[in-house]
């Protein structure tokens, strides 16, 4: 039988979708007796599916890149396995082709219309999932396949994109995550640039796109075995590590990006203008022009959610960008939350003092209150409106607004479409608004359009990384403004199809493209003329470009796709130019209102990328059986081919992929488990269910921040071990406590059929047994290998599963804006224990085995009577030989029920559990060691 095969691309729930990786060295030092990784890695190669391939193969021409990528793994098991493709590609480019090759039959995909349903739903999930990577740029493409025995197969995939031009540099990104060690590993990017290549360098392989984030590998150099050639016009760069020099990377195979940047000489001020067959491409960038003043007001969310590091680190990048004005320049602050507070009642310039009231307001800003943003933009748009009317300096200078914040609005005009036309009749096309968007929380969609549609750009800065140095990273792009009022103009009778051709700004280190069709491809000269402000002039750049006929030698890398007869190489700058066409019609998309023009621009952009084989939301790829030949395998320079046999493939999910006819998808396991009651939740508040004696008991266990406590202990028996790490935070006012404390990670050891290690926190699940995957928790993803399975529903909760016989369910409680005396936390759950031994202990798998009894009541143990004002229902618990004086309590648990109706043992339960508070604490995470019955003498 032929393997089943799903496919994945850019979908928040695809299974097994990883994030970067992040090393586990904050514990390593602590378990010291564990496995080496060498070993494991070892025993895992002899059964799991290898990759013997992974080849990455670039071409940029002229700043436009083309990648194709392939990938050949082998099932070396005596039983079918699931085999993964998967490969993180740049948000903005394009897939063009997709093929699968297993045995003879080779499946390509074919680019086809999609239905106006479920292409508006594809568009949905693809913008969330581009909201949701925000800043570092990426989506995943994923394709999964159960391989059977001995069988091997091969994936091919193909992209293109057009490289930014940011802060003076292009920066061309491969994805190198193969999640193993790979026989062979190639990554080779060719660069050809008729101008000349300028200032090329190679990275260190990076595992974050965080831009200005001043990490250190930017200056390490290029990885182990890369090899550069370079003359005046080419380059190229290839690295090919060593299966040895992979392990010296990283263990388990290489996680990061390889990364190139590089410029091109500049000569002409026009720009450099290129003709081929009947396409032109025009890029303009000039240098060593006197920057034109500035106008900015700097708008910063200080609401209650900007409370702590975020607000911290906001603070500090406005210290550094402040002494970053020029003396020409002008400037205000506003800061808002439910209200709108202006630091002057007017624009500034730019002196020693003002810099120094203006950090000094900045400094004294505190959160509080909800989120206006509408009304902010609006003050910070009237201060720059009416800086500009008072001074008559509008030709002479740029206004922008640089806003800031974390969240939605929640405070005055909160209806989106009413803010965003605010916004425009506000900025009328003369003011520029740069939006940066602060955390997860933040309505990034919202922020895109504002920028969008009022000449700005916008970009998301993650928590977890250095904000202050992205924030600064992002002033820097628009620090200096040479141009403004750009146009430039073609022969209209000789040109057809142009890009878009105005533009309000161009800032040092930027790039302007234009692309267009020429009405006659026989004419011999293409007149250009630019007109643009600088400064105090008004700047006329003419210029008649020659046409040069094509130029030979330029090989463009082609999809595994057979051409007909007499078809011809593709032209690469009639590639650039339908790509930065369909980039025009989809932004135009995005900022549209009015549905008959939303169906005119969805219809070309339909159009437009089948012809042009782009795979975008309002298309889908099919694939289908295609004829063996030679191309596909040759296109990527693989060895030899894969056999294999069986039934029809069929395909799911790539981007709304149509299904062709075939048995049906396996469902996706459902991670909606049943949850028990015997739990630890909260501060934490402890519950244990005794089903057969129709019994509920509770206790606290009052520890300490730092200390990891033993919920199951069974090791020597079943093999499993679950400890919870305790976190402190400030009790309530009025309470009773001086602190509180809460589960912030969950670590479970696996010890059969093989080793496997869960750390579980509220925002990531690290899965490591041989190989490592990095889960993130705001993302519904199953992972699955050899009896232990892992679902995360995203934001709620985490279900592992062991040999369908054990089951834990952890829940995430997550704070979007969090009080003081509130952390993010989780409670564990048993939903399953049947697979756990009669010598479980550990504070909660002591009981799981047991029965107990109450005395001391005439009426039912599981409903006593109510009792009146004042009383208590009390009396004596049976367990495990212990006599233990409860009362009937009414308890608060976080499972999805208000409330659990329980027997409360007091004191700690000192009477209740086995010896003291002191034999519970494990030594470190995955301490296996116990001090109650059978178990090892040490930890691992």
């Amino acid at each position: 039988m032929l393997p089943l095969l799903g496919l994945c691309f850019a979908l928040p729930l695809c299974a097994g979708l990883l994030e970067e990786a992040r090393s586990w060295e904050d514990t390593s030092d602590q378990v010291g007796l564990r496995i080496p990784r060498q070993v494991r890695l070892l025993q895992r190669l002899k059964t799991k599916p290898l990759m013997t391939e992974f080849s990455v193969k670039s071409t940029i021409i002229s700043r436009y890149a083309f990648t194709t990528v392939a990938c050949r793994m082998l099932n070396r098991g005596s039983e079918d396995q699931e085999v993964t493709f998967q490969m993180q590609i740049p948000a903005a480019a394009f897939i063009t082709n997709f093929t699968v090759l297993i045995g003879d039959k080779v499946y390509q995909g074919e680019i086809t219309e999609k239905e106006k349903r479920s292409g508006d739903k594809a568009k949905e999930k693809r913008n969330k999932t581009i909201e949701d990577n925000g800043e570092k740029g990426t989506e995943t493409f994923r394709a999964s396949m159960v391989l059977p025995s001995k069988d091997k197969a091969a994936f091919l995939l193909s992209y293109e994109e057009l490289l930014q031009r940011r802060l003076g540099k292009y920066e061309h990104v491969v994805s190198v995550r193969p999640q193993q060690l790979v026989g062979r590993l190639t990554v080779e990017v060719t660069v050809m640039e008729r101008p000349g290549i300028a200032e090329l360098e190679v990275l260190g392989l990076q595992n974050s796109r965080q831009r200005g984030s001043g990490r250190g590998p930017d200056d390490s150099g290029p990885p182990p075995s890369t090899v550069i050639n370079q003359n005046e016009t080419f380059a190229k760069v290839v690295f090919k590590p060593t299966v040895v020099q992979q392990a010296k990377i990283a263990q388990n195979g290489i996680l990061g990006d390889f990364i190139i940047r590089y410029d091109v000489n500049r000569e002409q001020s026009i720009g450099d203008i290129q003709v081929l067959d009947g396409y032109f491409v025009h890029y303009f960038a000039p240098k060593d022009l006197p920057p034109l003043p500035k106008n900015v007001v700097f708008v910063l969310d200080s609401s209650a959610s900007m409370v702590g590091t975020k607000l911290r680190q906001t603070k500090d990048a406005l210290f550094t960008i402040l002494h970053d004005l020029r003396p020409q320049d002008h400037f205000n602050i506003v800061g808002f939350s439910n209200r709108i507070k202006v630091w002057k009642d007017h624009l500034v310039s730019v002196t020693p003092n003002s810099i120094r009231d203006g950090k000094v307001y900045i400094h004294h800003m505190s959160p509080s209150g909800g989120t206006d943003i509408n009304g902010a933009l609006q003050r910070g748009i009237q201060l720059l409106n009416d800086y500009v009317a008072h001074n008559d300096i509008e030709d002479r200078s740029v206004s922008l607004v640089v806003f800031l914040t974390d969240g939605k609005p929640t405070v005055g005009e909160t209806h989106t479409l009413k803010i965003l036309n605010n916004t425009r009749e506000a900025a009328r096309g003369r003011v520029c608004i740069f939006t940066v968007g602060i955390g997860a929380d933040v309505d990034f969609k919202l922020l895109e359009k504002l920028s969008l549609e009022n000449c700005g750009l916008t970009r998301r800065v993650h928590e977890d990384h250095d904000a202050r140095a992205q924030l600064i990273g992002f002033y820097d792009e628009i620090r200096t403004p040479l141009l403004s009022d750009i146009r430039v103009d073609y022969p209209p009778g000789l040109v057809e199809r142009a890009t878009r051709t105005l533009f309000p700004n161009y800032f040092n280190g930027s790039e302007i493209v234009i692309a267009g069709k020429l009405v006659d491809r026989a004419m011999d000269r293409l007149h250009v003329e630019v007109t643009a402000s600088n400064s105090k002039k008004f700047v006329v750049l003419k210029k008649d470009v020659p046409v040069e006929p094509r130029e030979v030698g330029i090989e463009v890398p082609q999809s595994p796709r057979p051409r007909g007869r007499g078809q011809e190489e593709p032209n690469p700058l009639e590639r650039l130019w339908s790509y930065l066409t369909l980039k025009e019609l989809l932004s135009g998309l995005l900022q549209s209102i009015e549905e008959p023009e939303k169906q005119r621009l969805r219809q070309e952009a339909q159009a437009l990328a089948v012809n042009h084989h782009f795979l975008t939301p309002f298309t889908s790829m099919t694939l289908k059986s295609a004829p063996r030949t030679e191309t596909p395998e040759a296109a990527y320079g693989m060895s030899s081919t894969p056999t294999a046999t069986g039934p029809e493939t069929v395909m799911q999910s790539l981007r709304g992929t149509h299904l062709p006819p075939g048995p049906a998808v396996k469902k996706p396991y459902n991670p909606r488990i049943k949850i028990s009651k015997t739990s630890a939740d909260g501060d934490p508040h402890f519950v244990v269910d005794f089903p057969m004696s129709n019994l509920t008991v509770c206790f606290n266990i009052d520890g300490e921040p730092g200390h990891i406590l033993r919920l199951v202990s069974d090791h020597a028996d079943s093999g499993v071990t679950v400890n919870g790490e305790l976190i402190g935070a400030p009790a309530p006012p009025n309470g009773h406590k001086k602190q509180r404390t809460y589960f912030r990670t969950i670590t479970i050891l696996v010890n059969k059929p093989e080793r496997s290690y869960l750390e579980i926190t509220p925002s990531r699940v690290i899965v490591d047994g041989g190989d490592r995957l990095v889960l993130p928790c705001n993302q519904s993803v199953i992972v699955g290998r050899r009896g232990l399975e892992v679902s995360v529903s995203a934001n709620a909760n985490v279900t592992v599963s062991i040999q369908g016989t054990v089951a834990f369910v952890v829940l995430l409680h997550l704070y979007k804006k969090p009080a003081p005396y509130q952390r993010n936390h989780l409670g564990f759950y048993i939903a399953n224990s049947q697979g756990l031994s009669g010598n479980c202990h550990g504070l909660l798998g002591q009981f799981l085995k047991q029965e107990a009894r109450l005395t001391g009541l005439s009426k039912s143990p599981a409903h006593p009577p109510v009792p009146e004002a004042g009383e208590r229902s009390e009396a004596v618990l049976e367990v495990k030989g212990h006599q233990v004086p409860v009362i009937w309590k009414q308890r608060r648990i976080y499972n999805g029920e208000e409330q659990v109706d329980c027997w409360f043992a007091r004191n700690n339960a000192a009477s209740l559990i086995d010896g003291e508070y002191k034999d519970y604490l494990a030594a470190h995470p995955f301490d296996s060691e116990t001090t109650f019955g059978p178990g090892p003498s040490q930890g691992l």
